[in-house]
């Protein structure tokens, strides 16, 4: 079979290089290319492939209908709303993702994002560089604030265990799923929930139910002591609300690693410029560890299709 990478998996050539030997012995070729946003060279170059790996770059359905062969879509992600899933199940082509791969990573950055909000750490440095002091900055513990998740698969879970061994208290929206109370997890509604919360944290997927749950009426719920943090997607945050509310006072920060579309972002978003505000360029889920795993799972997946079986199903 033809197996073509349509962008970089951000490991090394060596370890790249092993994983596409291990395949050519099998009698399989492979090809990887450096990403490009252009539909048409992207389907010049997987036309004639029976399986396709991507990141989270996007895959139209004018691509996947454009390869006759295609039989598998490997995405190196745990996301998959960049992908047209409705033109791949059209053509009955298997999809798989990574799944766990990030589940450290994007734990931790949430963490050190919950810190750095509390702790003032961007307006106490930038006043120790111009020569000021901690006047009017002084921080708060993570030890016996609430925080709130939405979501508690593999992330949303690390996250309540490493927030928990903080001091923190832990609920949950119980609106995705009948999830029972843990002795770490108390499941509440979504207003009860925002209400206790001194700390919201996103990660949850996109779909019909949780897009924009966090607008202008749920934010308005929060306390104005609160802070926001969203390393899901974008689209779960309104974030003209999210912006307003920062910029009014009716919470008190965010910090923002994703957005409605992959960066770079359009100078003018409005959670660029709101007050108190963490922004990062989708970078939760990266680390030289997880990139590495992210690989391993996904030749996995595929030596696993080859087999005639499936893992990490979505499709």
């Amino acid at each position: 079979m033809k197996i073509v990478l349509l962008e970089s998996l951000g490991i090394s050539d060596e370890i790249l290089q092993s994983y596409a030997e291990a395949l050519e012995k099998e009698g399989h070729r492979f090809t990887a290319y450096e990403r490009t946003e252009d539909t048409a060279r992207q389907i010049e170059e997987a036309k004639d492939s029976d399986i396709i790996i991507i990141a989270n770059m996007p895959l139209k359905g004018e691509v996947i209908k454009a390869c006759p062969d295609l039989k598998y879509i490997d995405v190196a992600f745990t996301g998959v709303d960049h992908v047209d899933l409705e033109a791949a199940k059209g053509k009955g082509i298997k999809v798989s993702n990574a799944s766990g791969y990030s589940t450290v990573a994007v734990a931790e950055l949430t963490i050190a994002m919950m810190l750095n909000l509390l702790r003032n750490v961007r307006a106490v440095e930038d006043a120790c560089r111009n020569g000021g002091t901690k006047s009017g900055l002084v921080g708060s513990e993570l030890e016996g604030k609430t925080v709130a998740l939405f979501g508690t698969g593999a992330i949303g879970s690390r996250v309540a265990e490493l927030a928990h061994a903080f001091g923190a208290k832990i609920i949950a929206y119980n609106g995705f799923s009948k999830k029972d109370d843990t002795d770490l997890i108390t499941y509440l509604p979504i207003k009860e929930l925002m209400e206790q919360a001194d700390i919201v944290s996103l990660h949850c997927p996109v779909t019909d139910q949780s897009r924009n749950i966090i607008n202008a009426k749920t934010l308005a719920y929060m306390k104005p002591t609160a802070y926001l943090i969203n390393e899901a997607r974008g689209p779960v945050v309104d974030s003209r609300a999210l912006a307003d509310a920062l910029n009014s006072g009716k919470i008190a920060g965010a910090g923002i690693d994703v957005f409605e579309t992959e960066p770079p972002l359009n100078t003018a978003h409005p959670l660029l410029h709101a007050k108190n505000t963490i922004v990062t360029p989708h970078v939760a889920f990266a680390t030289r560890e997880s990139m590495r795993k992210r690989a391993a799972i996904v030749f996995d997946n595929i030596h696993t299709f080859l087999a005639g079986n499936q893992q990490n199903i979505i499709l």
